[in-house]
């Protein structure tokens, strides 16, 4: 599944909170099949002032959402789409399930 969708993919998210929204992976971790989406599944983390980081306060970041929640977009079609992978020889390429057109950046 990890390799349907790959740092910097557009992708679209299908359930949850974030439902409807787009954005661009930041980080994939396939041991615990999620992703982390740029903008997507804000979360807010309570930071203590350190050496490195002296302002102390309240941070908001991406937090990791799993990989059966969002679906790649594809431009061409205009919406969050299945991935199919072609093979041409030794090359591998993820096209669009609906217009066949390569999927990702």
């Amino acid at each position: 599944m990890s390799e349907r969708i790959r740092k910097g993919d557009q992708v679209e998210v299908i359930a949850g909170k974030d439902k409807g929204r787009r954005g661009s992976v930041l980080r994939v971790l396939p041991k615990e099949g999620r992703v982390v989406v740029e903008g997507l599944n804000k979360q807010k983390r309570h930071q203590k002032a350190t050496q490195t980081v002296m302002q102390a306060g309240i941070i908001t970041r991406e937090g990791p959402m799993h990989m059966s929640n969002v679906q790649p977009y594809c431009s061409h079609c205009g919406k969050a789409v299945r991935v199919a992978i072609k093979r041409d020889g030794e090359k591998r390429e993820r096209v669009c399930r609906s217009c066949g057109n390569p999927v990702g950046r």
